[in-house]
């Protein structure tokens, strides 16, 4: 078994990054992904560097372990070859409009009709119980509804969004849990089920855990916003010859930061003797550290409280990172050739398992690249898959429709 759901069969119809986040983290466990494209593709095979079109940086990291298989549902027959597959499938993932899906006779209770047990999660911008459900959403739209630039403001000026996709590859992973849930529950009772993931409330749910702080009562006992993460000064610190970055959280690390820093007094000072007495004064203990940390090189602070048992990494560039001894060490970075794209950097797998260990075992695929063997798995017959062909309901990458045909017999 190359991972824990080896055998399970997913359709992934999602693009951009949520939903190919989440079908990821599925393929890396060994689900077998088809990544169902229009004659279009997924749109971020066009975003960031590539040596072909069509297979940028920012594709190739969130599709290895799928394969690629192209139906144009505005035709009858790619239609029909997405729903023989849906029949025998384990999991349907989308990300279009509710809406969209039902006027391709592809809402739950249509799919429900073909196959029961399916597993149908629908990730999109808003729960359809709302006056926003058919609203597009994107990354930025919801780090904005949700108030992460304002948060950010509190820190550096303007709001300002997160410089990562984070939205998105949050509510990607909450994604991946939903169906992995809703499998372990058909193991338990035989019944597939619907499941919604909107982005909004998953969002809000991430960030609020924090941040609704003092409105968390009713009425409020205080602002909402976590003082300590929103303070200017929570950053990594500037040593004489780069950054750190440190958390002096605990009673036990305080007292051993004062004793280094050479401010013993500091540790019986009942301003900084426990946590509620430091978070009401954050902002000078930060001033304090960055004031510091100046005073010596990175390698010698990472000495001596390493040693003091404080946490500290060095910072990082995603350069440097390459090159970080740990990274090494668990072989996280790996370099493959990819059939097309040559050499490429793969991010590992992070989790390790006593059994049923993931494997890396298809690079990102090309456009296309699978459709024909896939329909014939899915159980179309050689000269439906060729009909398809034939009238662009479905397309193969660049052989002509027979050499593909022959290669997948």
């Amino acid at each position: 078994m190359a991972g824990p759901l080896s055998g399970v069969r997913v359709l992934d119809m999602t693009s951009n990054i949520m939903g190919p986040y989440a079908s990821l983290l599925l393929a890396d466990m060994g689900a077998d992904v088809c990544k169902i494209e229009s004659p279009e593709g997924d749109s971020t095979r066009s975003v960031g560097p590539a040596r072909n079109k069509g297979m940028s940086v920012t594709f190739l990291h969130a599709n290895r372990n799928k394969r690629s298989v192209v139906l144009d549902l505005k035709k009858d027959s790619g239609l029909a070859a997405l729903k023989r597959m849906v029949s025998t499938s384990d999991v349907l993932m989308y990300s279009l409009r509710p809406k969209t899906m039902g006027k391709l006779g592809l809402a739950y209770q249509d799919v429900c009709n073909m196959n029961p047990r399916l597993i149908y999660c629908g990730a999109f911008g808003f729960g359809q119980r709302g006056p926003y459900a058919d609203r597009p959403a994107y990354d930025d739209l919801m780090q904005a509804a949700v108030g992460m630039p304002v948060l950010q403001a509190r820190k550096s000026g303007p709001p300002q969004y997160v410089a990562s996709a984070f939205a998105d590859r949050v509510v990607g992973m909450a994604m991946s849990n939903a169906i992995a849930m809703a499998l372990y529950y058909r193991e338990r009772t035989g019944r597939g089920q619907a499941v919604q993931v909107p982005m909004f409330e998953t969002f809000a749910h991430f960030v609020l855990g924090d941040h609704l702080y003092g409105h968390t009562f009713v009425p409020p006992i205080g602002d909402w916003g976590y003082e300590r993460m929103m303070s200017p000064e929570r950053k990594p610190y500037r040593t004489l010859d780069g950054h750190v970055g440190v958390s002096v959280y605990t009673d036990r690390h305080w007292q051993r930061f004062f004793e280094i820093a050479g401010r013993p007094e500091m540790a019986a000072d009942p301003r900084y003797g426990t946590l509620p007495a430091r978070m009401q004064h954050v902002v000078e203990l930060f001033e304090f550290l960055a004031q510091i940390f100046e005073t010596r090189s990175s390698d010698e602070w990472l000495r001596l409280l390493i040693e003091a048992d404080i946490p500290i990494v060095k910072m990082n560039t995603p350069e440097t990172l390459l090159d970080d001894e740990h990274m090494k060490a668990v072989s996280f970075f790996s370099v493959q050739e990819h059939p097309t794209e040559g050499s490429i950097r793969t991010l590992g797998i992070a989790q390790e398992w006593s059994e049923s260990t993931p494997e890396m075992r298809y690079p990102a695929p090309r456009l296309g690249e699978h459709t024909v063997e896939v329909l014939r798995e899915y159980g179309l017959a050689q000269q439906e898959v060729e009909a398809a062909l034939r009238d662009g309901g479905a397309r193969a990458e660049t052989r002509d429709s027979s050499e593909e045909l022959n290669h997948a017999q």
